[in-house]
This record gives C-alpha cells, sequence and structure tokens, in this order.
C-alpha cells in the first residue's frame, strides 16, 4: 500500500471515529434527557451535531463504493447485502432477548414475536443503520449506469420533501441517500479536499472557524411556525421551535457541509497523527471497528444510564449524560477485547464462514481496508 493511500485511510478511519461517537452521544444523551424528564448541558452538543451526523455516516460510506460496485453479484451481495444482514439479525435478537420481557409484560406472548417479526420490515432500536445500509448498496447498483447529476437531483427533491410514512426504512432512504450516493459520486473529489486541506491547516481551521459559526446559526436559531412539520424532536430548544437547519434546502445544504467539515476535521487530526499519537490512535480504532460500537453499544449505554439515574449519587443531567456516553464507547470495546483475548463470542463481530455466499478470500490492500 502506498503512503497516499494509507493516509486516505487514515482519515477516513478518523471520521468514521468522529461519527460514531456522535450517534452514541445522540442515543445516550436523549435517552438520559427522557428518562429525567429534563435536559442537560450536554444537549446543546447533540443539537449541534444534528444536521451533519448521519449524513457524514452515510457519505462516508458511499467513499469506496466504486472500487467495489463493478463486481460480480455474487460477491457484491456476499459483502454488501449479506455481511449487514448478518449482524443484523444476530443484534436484533440479541437486543430482544433484553427487551423482550417487557413487551410480553404489556402485549404478552403473541405482542412480542409480532414485534419481533416485524423488525425485520420496520428496522428494530438503534439497528436501523445497518438496515439501511445493504438497500443503498442495492439501489446505487442499479442506477449507476444512470446519469450521476440525475440520480443526485432525485434524491435532492426527496431529501427536501417532507415525507413522514411512519416506515423507517421508507423515510430514512428518502433522508439519507442523497448523501451517501454522493460519497460514491464525489469520492475522488472528497479525498482530493482532504489531501489539499492537510497540506493547508490554517486555510481549514479558518474554514471550519466559519462553518461552525454557520452551522450553530442555523441549528439554534429558532425557525418559523411554518416549518414545524420538518423539525425532528431531538433539534427542539428549550425556547421552543429548532433551528433553521432543519428546514427544506437549508438542511441539505447544512448535512452537506457539515459532511464536508468532518472530513476536513479529519485530515487535519490525520495530519497531527505524530504530536496528537494519544488521541488519534483511539480515534483511528474506533473508526476501523465502528461496527463493533454501533452494534453494542445499547447495553452498556442502557446499564449506565439506568445505574446513574437511579442510584443518585450524580445528580447533574448533562454529567450523567456524559458518563453514559462515556459507558457506550467504551463497553463494547471491552467486550470486543475480551472476545479477542478469550477466543470465545468471535460471531458477535465477525462474520462466520457458514453466513457467507462467496467464499473467496477478500482482496488485500487498501481495498480490504476499506470495507
Amino acid at each position: 500500500m502506498s503512503t497516499g493511500e494509507k493516509a486516505r485511510v487514515d482519515w477516513v478511519d478518523i471520521a468514521k471515529g468522529i461519527c460514531i461517537i456522535f450517534v452514541v452521544m445522540m442515543h445516550s444523551v436523549l435517552g438520559v434527557e427522557n428518562e429525567a424528564g429534563a435536559r442537560g448541558w450536554m444537549h446543546p452538543v447533540v443539537a449541534f451535531a444534528q444536521p451533519f451526523r448521519m449524513p457524514d455516516f452515510f457519505m462516508i460510506s458511499g467513499l469506496f463504493l466504486g472500487l467495489v460496485i463493478d463486481r460480480s453479484w455474487l460477491r457484491y451481495a456476499d459483502r454488501k447485502i449479506v455481511h449487514f444482514a448478518y449482524f443484523y439479525v444476530l443484534w436484533l435478537t440479541i437486543q430482544f432477548l433484553f427487551k423482550a420481557p417487557g413487551i410480553v409484560a404489556e402485549n404478552g406472548t403473541g405482542g412480542a414475536l409480532s414485534a419481533y417479526l416485524l423488525a425485520f420490515i420496520q428496522p428494530f432500536g438503534t439497528l436501523w443503520f445497518i438496515y439501511l445500509l445493504p438497500v443503498f448498496f442495492v439501489v446505487t447498483r442499479l442506477v449507476k449506469g444512470v446519469n450521476v447529476w440525475l440520480v443526485l437531483l432525485i434524491a435532492a427533491v426527496l431529501e427536501t420533501l417532507p415525507i413522514h410514512t411512519g416506515w423507517l426504512v421508507v423515510d430514512e432512504f428518502c433522508s439519507r441517500f442523497v448523501y451517501f450516493f454522493a460519497g460514491y459520486a464525489f469520492a475522488p473529489a472528497i479525498f482530493r479536499l482532504a489531501e489539499w486541506l492537510r497540506q493547508r491547516p490554517v486555510t481549514a481551521l479558518l474554514i471550519l472557524g466559519v462553518w461552525a459559526l454557520i452551522n450553530g446559526l442555523l441549528v439554534f436559531t429558532p425557525a418559523s411556525e411554518a416549518f414545524a412539520a420538518w423539525i425532528p424532536a431531538e433539534a427542539y430548544t428549550s425556547g421552543g421551535l429548532g433551528g433553521w437547519a432543519n428546514v427544506p434546502l437549508i438542511s441539505l445544504a447544512a448535512g452537506g457541509a457539515g459532511a464536508l467539515a468532518i472530513v476536513s476535521v479529519s485530515a487535519l487530526i490525520a495530519h497531527m497523527a505524530q504530536s496528537w499519537e494519544a488521541v488519534v490512535k483511539p480515534l483511528r480504532w474506533l473508526g476501523a471497528h465502528s461496527i463493533v460500537v454501533y452494534l453494542a453499544f445499547f447495553l452498556p449505554m442502557a446499564l449506565a444510564r439506568t445505574i446513574l439515574l437511579k442510584s443518585g449519587i450524580i445528580t447533574d443531567i448533562g454529567t450523567i449524560s456524559l458518563l453514559t456516553v462515556i459507558c457506550g464507547v467504551i463497553g463494547p470495546v471491552v467486550l470486543y477485547l475480551l472476545i479477542q483475548w478469550s477466543g470465545y463470542g468471535q460471531f458477535l463481530f465477525k462474520r462466520p464462514q457458514w453466513a457467507h455466499i462467496d467464499r473467496a478470500p477478500a482482496p488485500r490492500g487498501a481495498l480490504a481496508s476499506a470495507e
């Protein structure tokens, strides 16, 4: 692998590390605040990241697709459909085992069974991202021969329209596909931007400062009541309606700009890796193992939230939220390291051989790292 390829993978892993922390933060903070019936000082951080948190995750997920999209359908389906389907079904079952007693108590055994079966068409809990990725991979493969700008236009219109069917796959597809496809379509330009910013850290910092100011104003300046239907619950401020970052067209621009801002931050961090090794190495590791954190953070997060709120030792909602975030990130890492050390439970994070439909070995080098 060349130095350039290695640098690219480094900043992508850093970006994914930042993204997964923001995702855990959102679920942790909103979960604590919902249970406590009050908001803490972590809420503005979650609100600030709301416009770009998931757009960036999806854009990063599409970056390397151009390298593999022309593979045979068998290999493509194995890596891009069966791979995620395996983890979705496995972790759906694990999550459901923890939540089933409450569902049974409320709706009976039949209700619990119905809820489990429904999760195969209506993604369950925090796993919707894993469910939706294969849909994006398949759709992108099917439209790869269509004019890129036409696909982007249609995807942008879908993001802009207030589509609220109640079916999560439909709603999230319409809201997120434009970012995934942009990552696929503009990957070369995004990599060039990252490299350009790595070589001009002062310029990058100035651009990021302007972006942060504009993003903050869009998030925290209440929008007009006419746009209330577009404002997600977590974007609401203590003063009422959420910000302009959720308004049609502005949300699209804010999401794209925020995603590129994370690219810029990641490129800068990668540039300063030697002097910031103590911070960069864990962040890069989290990015490279982001699926580990995404799949398993729900349990340590829920346990930490329950213990901290019920113990009463700490009463500040913001501090409880922060500690819950830390537990949500570190818990899966500890579990993963224990599995690697003991050799037991590998199937939790590594797809076993029987779950492959294409048994050919994966290519080595940068491509294997990217996937």
